[in-house]
């Protein structure tokens, strides 16, 4: 099976993570917490860090948003985008706090002064700017041209905005166009794929809770990952930002551009099966959440024809009459008792982390 053939375009650097020219596709997020409340927002940070987060977005609505970005900046282990609407002035003001990017929407910043004194700022800071369209809050003139808010309304929005600040000797840019509906948004992305060479932030904005809003994003930014298009995404999910971040790795290791935390194999269940598998696989699910490293894991129910289905996984434990084998790459290391198959597995499990660590260090 051949690789995903990413287009291949600019690449912009914020903080330390590269965004497009081949870099991987980099996980997103935005914290939750009031910006003003450093303490709170700075831990929220630590959780998104420690689950894999590349870049942290955070919301600047006032001045004092602003000011409290300086300490945060300070302290963040990750790059610190900051999220503006409507005032040119705390754009500025988060450029000079620190932020690492900032993300404009051109739906609710028209003025060419403001936005040629923020050009001017992020170019002297070498901060790079996110240009944010949303169905949602498009111009009227766009809506009436186009005849409502369609893929290629979304798309000229961004283009225009982009146009703009390219006008402006401006070419520091990622684009995004998102929208709640993921049909919208794969056919405004694609229009802007073929329209531009700058790095697409990919997302399915309000997305919705935890049950629907994966299955809305996967769809959305999957299709458009398998057809080589985006460089950045965020999973938006009315939930934890963690689940964010899981999610969005979770993505990006189906369709096997990242490889980051384990990747747990579970068959559905059948007549034939005659071991607690639901139960076992949510606790698995639940004990590998842990895991940084890549690693594949089965739960298969059928002894008979699990190993040798589940034959890429790394681990894995296959149930027959009140038993479980446990195996390796398809090969049947031994048989376990059904009490203890989620122990054994999970013992399985690090005893093979440990094994290739020693590997890596004796390289």
């Amino acid at each position: 099976m051949s690789a995903i053939n990413r287009k291949r375009i600019k690449q912009v650097q914020v903080g330390p993570v590269l965004i497009g020219g081949g870099a991987p596709v980099s996980v997103q997020s935005m914290c939750t917490t009031d910006t003003r409340d450093v303490k709170s927002t700075l831990e929220e940070i630590g959780r998104l860090d420690e689950a894999g987060c590349d870049i942290v977005r955070v919301a600047v609505p006032d001045a004092e948003a602003a000011q409290a970005l300086h300490r945060i900046c300070l302290k963040s282990p990750i790059p610190v985008v900051a999220d503006i609407h409507f005032d040119y002035r705390l754009a500025i003001s988060a450029i000079r706090s620190g932020a690492n990017k900032i993300r404009i929407n051109p739906g609710n910043m028209r003025d060419g002064d403001s936005l040629m004194k923020v050009v001017e700022e992020a170019r002297k800071a070498c901060v790079p700017i996110r240009v944010g369209v949303n169905a949602g809050s498009l111009d009227r003139r766009l809506v009436d041209e186009y005849g409502g808010v369609t893929p290629e309304a979304l798309a000229a929005s961004a283009v225009l905005a982009v146009r703009e600040l390219e006008r402006l000797d401006f070419t520091d840019l990622v684009v995004s166009a998102k929208a709640s509906s993921p049909r919208l948004m794969i056919e405004a992305y694609r229009i802007l794929s073929d329209a531009l060479d700058c790095p697409l932030h990919l997302g399915v904005t309000e997305a919705g809770t935890m049950s629907e809003g994966v299955i809305r994003s996967a769809v959305g930014i999957g299709t458009l990952l398998s057809e080589g298009i985006g460089d950045t995404i965020r999973v938006s999910l009315t939930a934890d930002p963690v689940e964010e971040v899981r999610a969005g790795f979770a993505i990006l290791k189906a369709l096997e551009l990242r490889q980051r935390g384990a990747t747990l194999i579970s068959c559905p269940t059948c007549g034939r099966t005659e071991v607690p598998l639901m139960e076992i696989a949510e606790e698995m699910e639940r004990r590998l959440a842990s895991v940084k490293e890549p690693i594949k894991v089965a739960v298969m129910g059928c002894v008979v024809n699990g190993p040798g289905e589940a034959r890429e996984a790394d681990v894995g434990i296959a149930g027959g009459k009140d038993h479980f084998v446990l195996f390796r790459r398809g090969e049947v290391v031994r048989r376990i008792s059904k009490e203890k198959a989620v122990d054994e597995l999970t013992a399985e499990i690090d005893k093979l982390l440990s094994e290739r660590a020693d590997r890596f260090r004796s390289v």
